[in-house]
C-alpha cells in the first residue's frame, strides 16, 4: 500500500480529534495529493462529497475487543469504528468545498493533522445511501455529544 498524499487538519492530538465527521469542526481542512498522483483528481470537484481512505498512523495498540469512544461496553473491533485495527485503515465521508490544483479543501475532517492519505472516492448517494440500514448496537446509545449542524 502506498501513500498518495497528506491530510492537513486542525487536530494535533487524539484528545482534540472528533470521533466522526458529524462531530467535526466546520473549519476547512486540506487534502494534499502528491504531484505524481494529482492527474487522478480530474473532475473530482464535480462532486459535493468524497470518501477519504487513510491510515490511522497513530492509533495505538490493537485490541480486538474494547470499549468504544461512544460507549463503555466492550465491542469487537469489526463492530466499531475504533482506529486501533489490524490494518489501521480509516474511512470518512467529507464535504468537498473546492479544488485548487492538487489540494482539496474539505469540511468535516475527523483525523489527525498530517494523516497519510491512501485513496479518494466520490460519494454517490444513489449507490451509497442505504435507506433502511441498521445502526446495530449504537441504537441503544445516548450520544455523548451533539453532531455538528444538528443542535
Amino acid at each position: 500500500m502506498i501513500t498518495i498524499g497528506t491530510i492537513h487538519t486542525p487536530y494535533k492530538t487524539k484528545e482534540d480529534c472528533p470521533i466522526q465527521p458529524a462531530f467535526a469542526s466546520q473549519e476547512p481542512s486540506r487534502v494534499e495529493v502528491f504531484p505524481e498522483f494529482s492527474a487522478g483528481l480530474k473532475d473530482v470537484e464535480t462532486f459535493s462529497h468524497i470518501y477519504l481512505l487513510y491510515q490511522f498512523d497513530r492509533a495505538g495498540e490493537i485490541q480486538f475487543v474494547r470499549p468504544t469512544f461512544l460507549a463503555d461496553t466492550p465491542r469487537g473491533v469489526y463492530a466499531s469504528r475504533h482506529p486501533s485495527r489490524p490494518n489501521n485503515i480509516g474511512l470518512s465521508v467529507l464535504r468537498l468545498l473546492r479544488r485548487e490544483d492538487n489540494v482539496l479543501f474539505v469540511e468535516g475532517a475527523d483525523m489527525l493533522d498530517k494523516t497519510p492519505l491512501l485513496d479518494i472516492k466520490p460519494y454517490l448517494a444513489q449507490y451509497d445511501a442505504i435507506a433502511n440500514a441498521s445502526a446495530g448496537w449504537t441504537t441503544e446509545l445516548q450520544w455523548r455529544g451533539k453532531p455538528r449542524g444538528r443542535e
